[in-house]
């Protein structure tokens, strides 16, 4: 299991050098470069917008640009250090939100869910904090072209070996420039993942890919129901 706070001890080295600047931050696997994904899987709205995972809070501007409050929540004090200039905060675990039920329309979770030991347990924690009609928009690695099993150094033919179907934590990683052979990554396949959020009670709206040839990115946006 991963360490339950793991980018403390690497929130500068994440927010200085593997955010960074210029290409860096609009590469396919860099946070920076995802905008356009919550653009289109969240849209315009008004009232809280909770991130739970919100890390260094990179994307409150682009959540208050689209009309919501940004209010975020995550594990590590590291982390939060550097987003409390960016948004309200609270240190938590995401399977334990410090919110009240039905108290928010709207939350993000953004390339995170693999940093998390139970990631159908948080969909089932951020379905409870969202109001009936509320949305929440899941953009994260994807589950069948991104882990352990993938290797990605050639990204015109990225490789797939066995690991895909097992469900694990794991540091492996085609690369030692990112996040992965620091502080590890659980793996979930596609079916696991879309069925925690059925399971959770939640609608199914929408979905998107993102990168090229092979795509780094799956968006879902779903919906508690009224």
């Amino acid at each position: 299991m991963a360490p339950t706070a793991a980018y403390d001890r690497m929130a500068d080295w994440y927010e200085r050098e593997f955010l960074g600047a210029g290409d860096a931050g609009t590469s396919d696997g860099n946070p920076r470069a995802l905008g356009g994904l919550l653009d289109g899987l969240l849209g315009t709205g008004s009232g809280i917008c909770l991130e739970a995972g919100c890390g260094t809070g990179v994307h409150a501007g682009r959540v208050r640009d689209l009309g919501w409050t940004p209010v975020g929540v995550d594990l590590s004090a590291g982390m939060l250090g550097h987003a409390r200039g960016r948004l309200p905060v609270a240190q938590a675990d995401a399977v334990r939100l410090p919110v009240l039920d039905g108290a928010v329309p709207a939350a993000v979770a953004v390339m995170v869910h693999t940093d998390m030991p139970d990631c159908p347990a948080v969909l089932g924690e951020i379905a409870r904090v969202l109001r009936p009609g509320g949305v929440l928009v899941h953009i994260g690695v994807h589950p069948c072209f991104c882990g352990g099993f993938a290797d990605r150094s050639d990204p015109d033919a990225v490789v797939l070996g066995p690991g895909y179907l097992d469900g694990r934590w794991t540091t492996d990683s085609w690369t030692d420039q990112g996040l992965r052979d620091k502080v590890g990554a659980r793996h979930l396949p596609l079916p696991g993942l879309l069925q925690a959020f059925l399971n959770a009670g939640l609608v199914l709206e929408g979905f998107t890919e993102h990168g090229a040839p092979t795509p780094v990115v799956l968006g879902v946006r779903a919906r508690k129901p009224l």
